[in-house]
């Protein structure tokens, strides 16, 4: 169970007022003592992330937020972080304090997720100090939807809440099949994987990974090498491959040697496809190519790493747009949760394959790109029009 990175994972976020309960619901549901339970108001200040296996949701993490109601300067930076996490959960816990009858700053945060397309699990907390029937009704026409009474004291209402969190899991399950219809059983797969210094020492990076994976488990015949052995390997064999899936660095030199009736795409390419929208990454692709000197493009990286001299975001692709656009070409980086609220001065961005973020925060973001106006594409997207092969790229 511990095994399952975090972006495969189905995400949970309690959101409440401070001493709503969070940290009681969270222990609750996880089993044992995640976060610390305190009767002082604000005992949890920052988000707590906790890997754990759920009935009928199955691998999961679970959020235990900052009161969004928190006060002072060091508050307000802590709401704005459990305002990031709706961008990263894939079913949000929205927890009424016991008492509770003005639930204005709950309804505001309701809405917020409501409009972002995010289920939401409404819950009075702490029944077992009383949640009268009256109070009940009151509050289901406060949120117009049902609201689950629970104790994290007595378990009342746990079943039903893991069953709803179940129920919001097969909904909003995201496309896990990597290669989708590209390719079925017994199909010959070639997958060209550069070890340079960007590679890291000793194993393979999670998209490759992945992408193995997923060819097994779908009973193709998938044979790796490097870019330096691809014309051996394909000498070598009797009949050409399916589908050649390369890392995009290398996607010009590997186009050259694609066998006539083989699929070509990049590992990139189809995270591109699985995390995020397709067809505005390819339009943001077309938008890169009309860029001029001058031109700002902000690169985003999903994880944080001590950047190599082969790096794709910080050297590569800076490189690439620079070569083809001159050297007044602005780029900046930003990696793990660091991306603005504003993208406003910038003309493109580019987002990698984002291999550890789920779908809903790579939508989350392609959302707010679309909704400013600024076009954004996918690395392996925009190498291949770089490239110029984007057009001989299947995704």
């Amino acid at each position: 169970m511990t095994s399952i990175a975090r972006s495969n994972r189905f995400h949970i976020a309690v959101f409440g007022r401070r001493n709503a309960g969070k940290s009681s619901l969270v222990n609750c549901i996880a089993g044992q003592s995640v976060s610390i339970v305190s009767d002082v108001a604000g005992t949890t200040t920052d988000t707590v992330w906790k890997n754990i296996e759920l009935p009928g949701v199955g691998a999961a993490v679970i959020a235990d937020t900052a009161g969004f109601d928190d006060e002072g300067v060091l508050g307000t930076l802590r709401v704005a972080a459990t305002r990031k996490v709706l961008e990263r959960a894939d079913v949000a816990i929205l927890l009424l304090g016991d008492g509770l009858c003005d639930c204005a700053v709950e309804k505001e945060w309701y809405d917020r997720m409501c409009r972002l397309q995010l289920p939401v699990v409404v819950v009075a907390g702490k029944c077992d100090t009383g949640n009268s029937a009256e109070r009940m009704v009151a509050l289901e026409k406060i949120f117009d939807t049902e609201i689950l009474s629970f104790s994290a004291v007595t378990g009342e209402g746990s079943g039903e809440l893991l069953a709803r969190l179940a129920q919001c899991c097969k909904q909003d399950s995201a496309v896990d099949d990597v290669t989708h219809s590209l390719v079925g059983a017994s199909d010959m797969v070639v997958l060209v994987m550069p070890q340079d210094a960007s590679a890291p020492k000793g194993r393979l990076i999670m998209p490759q990974v992945q992408t193995l994976r997923n060819l097994l488990d779908k009973h193709c015949i998938p044979l790796c090498c490097a870019p330096e052995e691809l014309q051996q390997l394909l000498q070598s064999i009797v009949a050409p491959p399916k589908l050649i899936i390369t890392d995009s660095q290398v996607f010009a030199t590997v186009e050259k040697l694609v066998p006539a009736g083989t699929m070509l795409t990049s590992f990139s390419v189809l995270m591109a496809r699985m995390k995020g929208d397709i067809a505005v990454f390819v339009d943001g692709a077309k938008r890169l190519l009309e860029l001029s000197p001058g031109s700002r493009v902000l690169i985003a990286e999903a994880c944080s790493h001590i950047p190599q001299n082969e790096d794709i975001g910080r050297v590569k692709l800076p490189s690439m747009l620079r070569g083809r656009f001159g050297d007044d070409v602005c780029v900046d980086v930003v990696s793990g949760n660091d991306f603005p609220d504003n993208l406003d001065g910038y003309d493109l961005v580019i987002h990698c394959g984002a291999c550890m973020f789920t779908r809903r925060h790579v939508m989350a973001r392609v959302a707010q790109a679309v909704e400013q106006g600024v076009p954004i594409t996918n690395y392996g997207i925009a190498i291949a029009a770089l490239t110029g092969v984007l057009d001989r790229v299947v995704y």
